[in-house]
């Protein structure tokens, strides 16, 4: 997720990148331990930093942040009226064709009138509660997904009051699992442009392109270059499936107004051999250049986090929200499994970005909550790769991302080996290869755990690494098992699955949908004005969004709430995530301060005038570093509540 400064964007007549990214509790106040525990944060891209943190950052980068309704309309309550303007004011056919405006027949007589409309729309008014009503019951009549898809982005407005009344449902259709199909066919399917397309073609003209874009105040990009998309590889081009998909949930369900995202593909070729012959393919027909966010391949998005995490606001989908997700369900899963977070013993089948990154981030909380060095907390962090066990005696023949993970043991070479020596509480799956967790290994997990928790991570359904069917039966009753009748999982997937009946007990499956998290921590890094994603504002929202399941949830099996509260959800995250931005803002700033003011009292002897100047200096300068330049609200929530884009009809002048 990309963000744009404004001022430089009225300046330059275009908008500016100011990052983040795009495809959590909040601080109390700040004890000794929790500030001990900050230096251990972000150590990993710290590291390929050259020691540079996050909130270490360059003056001359930082911007101004905030909710900005360009369109006026939510500052108009829905019994107000707007005009509707673009560069005039809107009537006619273009009235009709315009995607901030257009009601179609929801326009009412005395708005026909006054726009022109007449004769161009069919007599009959209706409401939008009524058109909500009719599409869905289109939608409704498709059989396959992939149609749903097609019927759901061809709608504009409409789409967004669609998936918010009916998020459950349309979920899965505009996001995984049937956003991977879509992108497979993208070439197929594609109609209309959704988002901006900066290829090898057009190298050195970027700024011409960017200023092609019709929106002029830009908050949150969304940018992939389509070298992995979920897991279905390199798609090239047809990757803009992802953050057009992406940023209709920032907008629906995070509340991000429409009008301020902005979805790029980067095409530098693909190396998938079936795009290239394809004739309806609309990329660029070359192999992939080299050299070169969201779904990018994992050598390319560890790279990129590194080197821009600490100048641009960036948050990478794949790694930060997946990781926040799912330790938000761990969090969650307390209350079923009993036991402290930092006695559970992790195992992870795959090591890419998704792996590791989810593993830091259990190692930082381990940390936050056990005062110890984040390098012992990730000793309760294994990790399987293609391999084997990632121990120390591999170390020299691993990626850099993967050294951190290898811990004395003797070489295990396959999962369930793995299990069987390790013994671990917690099983998850970020392999991206399907039917990896075999009935063995569920077999094995069970033996010795009572309630043994498995997160079968990988998109699309196809590629899970079991199914809940499977999770559910196979960790039941068995004659070999240490828990006779006690063995059932506590199961939740990367893809949706549906309820499963065993014994006469239904159990829901939960779904580790990323679409939980970056929602409302995109919006919550915009309300606040941040400058940069730190750690702590990840481990905010996993508290957060655990926080949010009930034990009417848990009661089910369930360590995520519905996502038919999704709109509340991103409210208390982005409140956290806003939180914990002006708590570091001020964590940071205040010792700085102390520090250069004791230096140059202990060094430099100067009158009690000049020092207070020099000490007024230096607060200006590093007033331009802290995590966030606004003024904190009250009631974040409340503050968050009300920025959020809502797409019901206005009344037009």
């Amino acid at each position: 997720m990309l963000s744009l400064n404004r001022g430089t964007f009225l300046r330059k007549g275009l908008g500016v990148l100011r990052v983040s990214l795009s495809s959590s509790g909040c601080g109390n106040g700040g004890g000794g331990g929790e500030r001990e525990s900050r230096v251990a944060m972000e150590s990993t891209l710290k590291d390929a930093r050259d020691g540079a943190a996050a909130v270490d950052v360059d003056p001359k980068l930082t911007v101004s942040g905030g909710v900005e309704d360009v369109y006026g309309e939510d500052r108009a309550t829905e019994d107000q009226i707007v005009t509707p303007w673009a560069t005039y004011v809107a009537s006619g056919f273009s009235l009709l064709r315009d995607p901030h405006y257009n009601k179609g027949l929801a326009f009412t007589e005395k708005e026909r009138d006054a726009h022109y409309l007449r004769g161009l729309l069919p007599p009959v008014v209706i409401t939008q509660q009524l058109q909500e009503k009719k599409m869905m019951h289109i939608i409704r009549q498709y059989e396959v997904p992939l149609q749903k898809y097609m019927a759901t982005m061809d709608l504009q407005r409409l789409f967004y009051k669609l998936l918010i009344d009916n998020v459950e449902e349309l979920l899965p259709v505009v996001y995984t699992p049937t956003v991977g199909e879509a992108c497979q066919k993208y070439g197929s399917i594609y109609r209309r442009p959704q988002g901006l397309y900066i290829s090898l073609k057009e190298k050195g003209k970027i700024l011409e392109q960017l200023k092609n874009w019709p929106e002029r105040s830009i908050q949150v990009i969304v940018v992939t270059d389509g070298e992995r998309i979920l897991g279905l590889g390199d798609l090239g081009c047809q990757g803009m499936g992802i953050p057009v998909g992406k940023l209709a949930l920032y907008a629906a369900l995070g509340g991000v107004r429409p009008s301020a995202c902005l979805p790029i593909t980067i095409d530098v070729g693909t190396n998938n051999e079936q795009l290239l012959k394809d004739e309806f393919y609309i990329g660029l027909r070359q192999r992939r250049a080299t050299g070169k966010f969201e779904d990018f391949a994992n050598h390319n998005a560890f790279k990129l986090l590194a080197k821009y995490g600490s100048t641009h606001l960036t948050f990478n989908d794949d790694i930060q929200g997946t990781a926040s997700v799912v330790l938000a369900g761990l969090l969650a899963a307390l209350k079923l499994l009993g036991g402290t977070f930092a006695n559970q013993t992790f195992l992870f089948l795959g090591a890419g970005e998704a792996g590791t990154g989810i593993a830091e981030l259990l190692a930082l909380e381990i940390s936050k909550q056990t005062k110890a060095p984040l390098e012992e907390a990730r000793k309760k962090i294994w990790l399987v790769d293609s391999k084997g066990l990632i121990v120390s005696s591999r170390k020299d023949s691993l990626k850099h991302f993967k050294r951190p993970w290898a811990h004395e043991h003797e070489p295990v070479k396959d999962l369930l080996d793995a299990i069987k020596a390790i013994k671990p509480t917690v099983l998850i799956g970020s392999s991206g290869v399907g039917k990896t967790f075999t009935k063995a290994v569920i077999e094995a997990m069970a033996s010795f755990n009572e309630k043994p928790l498995i997160l079968a991570l990988s998109n699309p359904t196809s590629q899970s690494e079991c199914t809940a069917q499977e999770a559910y039966t196979w960790s039941q009753t068995n004659e070999s098992l240490s828990f006779k009748h006690k063995g059932r999982a506590i199961f939740a997937s990367g893809s949706p699955f549906d309820p499963v009946e065993y014994n006469g007990v239904v159990n829901v499956p939960g779904q580790a949908n990323n679409a939980y998290i970056f929602p409302g921590f995109g919006l919550g890094l915009v309300m606040s004005g941040a400058i940069r994603v730190h750690d702590e504002m990840l481990l905010a929202a996993s508290e957060a969004l655990a926080e949010e399941v009930t034990k009417e949830n848990f009661d089910k099996g369930l360590i995520y709430p519905p996502l038919s509260n999704i709109r509340k959800i991103s409210a208390h995250i982005a409140a956290n995530v806003a939180a914990k931005a002006y708590e570091l803002g001020d964590f940071i700033l205040y010792p700085v301060f102390l520090l250069h003011a004791s230096s140059m009292n202990s060094v430099i002897y100067l009158s009690f005038p000049l020092q207070l100047m020099l000490l007024l200096l230096l607060f200006v300068i590093f007033l331009s570093r802290v995590a966030t330049r606004l003024p904190r609200p009250e009631n974040l929530v409340k503050y968050a509540e009300s920025c959020m884009y809502t797409p019901n009809y206005r009344s037009y002048r």
